[in-house]
């Protein structure tokens, strides 16, 4: 029994010491020995797309809508450079096609709307071939006041309808 009393208390010790509680060891950081120099270049999978300039919001070529005053198929000399921007375009570009579609606000009848948006959408067309454009691709059409962009009835909105629209058909 004396035996089996010394091996119960040291039994009872073992336990009593597995069980109480020590404090870990904090970790401590790693020292990087990895220079930036030492580091590997990535290499990016992101493949370079060419915009086209008739994309690029911040282009000129972003705004194709040329405007006029009312009950006139003048252009405007502000518009003189949006209209010297297209006809460079289309004169590097070869294959470039355009639709100068002609509108007009929503006064005046029908027949006398779609002459004044033909008269304004020829006057664009004379301008973009005298700065270069080939005259074989530009079509003049007129759709009158069919199709208005603001549909209210102010003068600011009939000042947004009154314009050409440049659509191209092919780049």
């Amino acid at each position: 029994m004396k035996f089996s009393k010394k091996y119960s208390l040291l039994l009872l010790s073992v336990v009593m010491v597995a069980c109480s509680s020590t404090k870990a060891p904090a970790p401590t950081a790693a020292k990087s020995t990895v220079t930036p120099t030492d580091s590997p270049v990535a290499q990016s999978t992101v493949k370079m797309v060419e915009v086209s300039p008739l994309d690029d919001p911040k282009s000129p070529l972003a705004n194709r809508s040329v405007y006029f005053d009312f009950d006139n198929f003048k252009v405007k000399s502000s518009d003189e450079g949006l209209i010297t921007a297209h006809a460079k375009y289309m004169s590097a570009h070869g294959s470039a096609k355009v639709r100068l579609e002609g509108n007009a606000d929503e006064r005046g009848g029908r027949e006398y709307n779609l002459a004044l948006g033909q008269k304004r959408s020829e006057a664009v067309k004379k301008s973009l071939e005298l700065l270069g454009a080939n005259k074989d691709s530009i079509e003049a059409v007129s759709f009158g006041k069919e199709k208005p962009k603001d549909p209210g009835h102010s003068e600011e909105a009939w000042a947004a309808n009154r314009r050409v629209d440049i659509v191209y058909v092919a780049r």
